[in-house]
């Protein structure tokens, strides 16, 4: 992996939770590049482990899920065994359900046959919450506890544009990660005294296999969406899966952002700051 710069982390322990997933996978990569002891955190084994072998000896693999206290604490003891104590959380897993997305974008009382406000399921709704919220407050409360008033350490949680402001169809996973960055700053003021700082990245439109089917046809063709997006984003295009890891880099390292605490940095290719005229 070619880095934008490089941090020393030797020695340091770095846990990624949904460190298969598209984004978070490159994250991890990264800080085994800079020398970390990585732990990939995943539900499905196989794919943490296909990750893990990329990096290579430092990095290693663990079933667990973010929503089970326990499997997060047996998680931690066998990290903590074989590396010691973890100095990096970064907060990654997450994601949306579709049947917590409207099939339109604003109410027609004329509509049929569509999944539109009144047909979202509330349960379904809740997972989603679930996933996003709890799966970034349970894997700090695990982990975070003996990272206190270690020097360096820091979490790091992954927020979306949807956290800054509510996007169209995307019902849950856009409170879920407004909740997110109101957790992110509550945490950093909580810890702030204790030297842990709390930090958040803000992706904005990367075409991951979380979103494909809402940017792409089943033939490859953009959808509206897609459009819409990009006319939106003014540096005309998608996000690079590498073009966070300069950034998370940056708030990793205490000599580079020692004083940055309570942040969410939108990655965005301008995509929050477009008023759209």
């Amino acid at each position: 992996m070619k880095l934008p710069f490089y941090v020393d982390l030797k020695g340091k322990t770095a846990v990624v939770t949904g460190g298969a997933g598209v984004l978070c996978s490159q994250m991890a990569k990264a800080l085994g590049a800079c020398g970390a002891n990585v732990a990939i955190l995943n539900r499905t084994l196989e794919k943490g482990e296909k990750v893990a072998a990329e990096i290579g000896d430092n990095a290693m693999a663990v079933q667990a899920d973010v929503l089970e206290i326990e499997a997060l604490k047996r998680a931690r003891d066998l990290i903590c065994d074989k590396w010691g104590k973890v100095t990096i959380l970064i907060n990654g897993a997450g994601g949306n359900n579709p049947s917590a997305t409207t099939d339109d974008e604003e109410y027609d009382a004329a509509g049929e046959n569509i999944k539109d406000f009144f047909q979202l399921d509330a349960g379904k709704i809740r997972d989603v919450f679930d996933l996003n919220y709890q799966g970034t407050l349970l894997p700090t409360q695990v982990f975070a506890q003996e990272m206190v008033g270690m020097p360096g350490a820091t979490v790091i949680n992954i927020s979306s544009m949807s956290g800054f402001r509510p996007l169209t169809k995307v019902l849950g996973y856009s409170g879920a990660k407004a909740a997110i960055n109101n957790l992110t700053q509550w945490m950093a003021i909580y810890f702030a005294k204790s030297g842990l700082r709390v930090n958040a990245i803000a992706p904005g439109f990367y075409a991951t296999d979380q979103n494909r089917t809402l940017l792409f046809k089943e033939n490859g063709e953009p959808t509206l969406r897609t459009g819409k997006i990009l006319a939106a984003t003014p540096m005309g295009r998608f996000g690079e899966a590498e073009e966070l890891i300069g950034t998370l880099l940056y708030l990793i390292s205490p000599e580079a952002s020692g004083f940055v605490n309570g942040v969410v940095i939108p990655v965005d290719g301008g995509f929050n700051a477009y008023s759209g005229v």
